[in-house]
C-alpha cells in the first residue's frame, strides 16, 4: 500500500493512464483528462471526509455496472445466464483504520458507519447500503480472515435504479476493498460474487440471483451456468459491438424501483413453486417435459402466472447457449434475433413490464415502444435486468444511432439514453 501522495505523482506523471483506459474504455490515444479528473475528486473527498494527509495510505479500486444480455430472472433458479460488464463503475479510495468500524461514504449520500463488534443485524440496517457493509465483512470474517475497520470514499456513475445493478457493483466493491485490505487478494472474482450475493439475500433481505454480481466481478462478456451452485461456470466470451457495426444503449424508462420488492421477489417465488410441485428446490432440477407433463395440476397448485413464468424460464434458458453460439459463429444476424425473441418471453409469459394492475402508469411498455419505432426493424431491443422499473436494452446499428438516440430522448426525455462500451476487466484494484 502506497500514500496519497505517491498515487498523485503516479496520476500526474500519467502512470495510471493505461490503466484508466481500459477500464473506462477510452481511446488510449487521447489522455483520458476526464478519469484522470475523477481520480482527483475520489481521492480529494477521501482527504476531505476522513481528515487524512498527503501521508496517509490508501489504495485505489473499482467495481463496474453491468448489463444483462440474456438469461432474464433464470440466474436464481439456477440456470444459465449471459451478461457483461460495462464501463460505468464505483470508484473507490480505501485504507484501512485501525478500528472496529467501517466508514463507507458514497458521494452524494449519508455516511455509512457499521461497527464490527455487533455480532446481530440491527433491524433498521435492512434495505440499507449499512447491510450491504456489514454482510459483506461478515461473510469474510466466515471464511477465516480477520476483517477491521476501514474507511472509504467513493464516486458511482453506476446510477441507483438504472438496471445496471447499482447494488451488485456496490458490493463487489466492497468485497475487492476487504479483499486487499485484509485477505492478500487472495480471494477469487468468484469468491468476491458469492459473498455480494450472500450480503444482499441475508443481510439487505432482497432474494437476488448470482448474475449482477458475478457479471460486475469477473468482468468482459461471459457466459454463466449457475447449475452447481457452489461452483458456477463462467466462460468468457469474444463480443466486440463496433465491429459489427453496432452500438450498446441502456435507456431509462422514467419509472421508480421503489415499492417493487414485492413484484420483484414474486418471481422467484412462483417459479420455485413450480419446483416444489416436484419436490425440487429450483426449476433447473426440473425438466421442462415434466412440466409440460403435469400442466394441469400446475396450474391448480401454483397458478397460471408461475407456469408460464416457468416456461419463460425454460426457453431463456437455451436461449443462452443459442446466444453464445451465434457470436461464437459470429452470426450477429441470430444473436439479435434471439434478443428479440428474449425480448418478447420476457414481456408475455415472465410478465415484468408492467407492475401488476398498473394502467396508467406503464413506462417500460413505452420505452419497449418507443424503441421499435426509433430502430424501424433493424438491430434488437428488449427488457433489461430486473423489470418492471428501471432500464431497457437496445442493439442499435451505429448509422441509426444518433437519430435513435434523439428519438428516444424525445419521447422519453433528455439524458435517457446511455451508449455504453462492454469492459473487459471486473473489479479491480487500480493502484497501487
Amino acid at each position: 500500500m502506497g500514500n496519497i501522495s505517491a498515487l498523485r505523482k503516479e496520476l500526474e506523471n500519467g502512470g495510471l493512464d493505461e490503466r484508466l483506459c481500459r477500464l473506462g474504455c477510452l481511446d488510449p490515444a487521447q489522455v483520458p483528462e476526464t478519469a484522470r479528473e475523477r481520480v482527483r475528486r475520489v481521492v480529494a473527498g477521501f482527504q476531505a471526509v476522513f481528515q487524512k494527509g498527503e501521508d496517509a495510505q490508501a489504495a485505489l479500486l473499482s467495481a463496474p455496472g453491468r448489463t444483462e444480455i440474456c438469461g432474464n430472472h433464470t440466474d436464481h433458479q439456477r440456470g444459465r445466464v449471459l451478461a457483461a460488464s460495462v464501463n460505468l463503475d464505483f470508484l473507490a479510495c480505501a485504507s484501512a483504520n485501525g478500528s472496529q468500524v467501517i466508514r463507507f461514504q458514497s458521494e452524494g449520500w449519508p455516511m455509512v458507519e457499521v461497527d464490527l463488534g455487533l455480532k446481530s443485524i440491527p433491524e433498521e440496517e435492512k434495505e440499507t447500503t449499512a447491510s450491504l457493509v456489514r454482510g459483506v465483512a461478515a461473510k469474510i470474517q466466515d471464511m477465516g480472515y480477520k476483517v477491521e475497520g476501514f474507511d472509504a470514499y467513493a464516486v458511482s456513475d453506476v446510477l441507483p435504479g438504472s438496471g445496471l445493478s447499482s447494488s451488485a457493483a456496490c458490493e463487489v466493491l466492497l468485497g475487492v476493498i476487504v479483499n486487499h485490505l485484509f485477505c492478500h487478494d487472495e480471494l477469487n472474482a468468484v469468491q468476491i460474487a458469492q459473498i455480494g450475493q450472500f450480503a444482499e439475500n441475508v443481510y439487505f433481505g432482497k432474494p437476488s440471483g448470482l448474475m449482477d454480481q458475478m457479471a460486475s466481478s469477473v468482468g468482459g462478456a461471459v457466459a454463466i451456468d449457475f447449475r452447481d451452485k457452489e461452483d458456477p461456470k463462467v466462460t468468457p466470451m469474444a463480443v466486440n459491438l463496433e465491429k459489427e457495426g453496432y452500438a450498446l444503449c441502456i435507456v431509462d424508462s422514467g419509472a421508480d424501483h421503489a415499492d417493487l420488492t414485492s413484484e420483484y421477489a414474486a418471481i422467484p417465488q412462483e417459479m420455485k413453486a413450480v419446483a416444489a410441485f416436484f419436490g425440487k428446490e429450483v426449476l433447473s432440477q426440473v425438466e421442462e417435459e415434466e412440466v409440460l407433463d403435469h400442466l394441469p395440476e400446475i396450474r391448480r397448485e401454483a397458478g397460471d402466472r408461475a407456469v408460464l413464468r416457468a416456461l419463460h424460464f425454460y426457453a431463456d434458458d437455451k436461449r443462452v447457449a443459442l446466444e453464445s453460439q451465434a457470436l461464437e459463429n459470429g452470426d450477429f444476424a441470430r444473436f439479435l434475433e434471439l434478443v428479440k425473441e428474449s425480448g418478447r418471453s420476457s414481456w408475455m409469459y415472465l410478465q415484468n413490464i408492467n407492475p401488476a394492475g398498473a394502467v396508467k402508469h406503464q413506462e417500460m411498455a413505452i420505452a419497449l415502444a418507443a424503441a421499435e419505432v426509433a430502430l424501424k426493424g433493424r438491430g434488437a431491443s428488449r427488457v433489461h435486468g430486473g423489470g418492471f422499473a428501471g432500464t431497457i436494452q437496445a442493439f442499435v446499428p451505429l448509422e441509426l444511432l444518433d437519430s435513435f438516440k434523439s428519438q428516444m430522448e424525445s419521447m422519453l426525455g433528455a439524458g435517457c439514453c446511455h451508449v455504453l462500451s462492454i469492459r473487459p476487466e471486473g473489479g479491480a484494484v487500480i493502484w497501487p
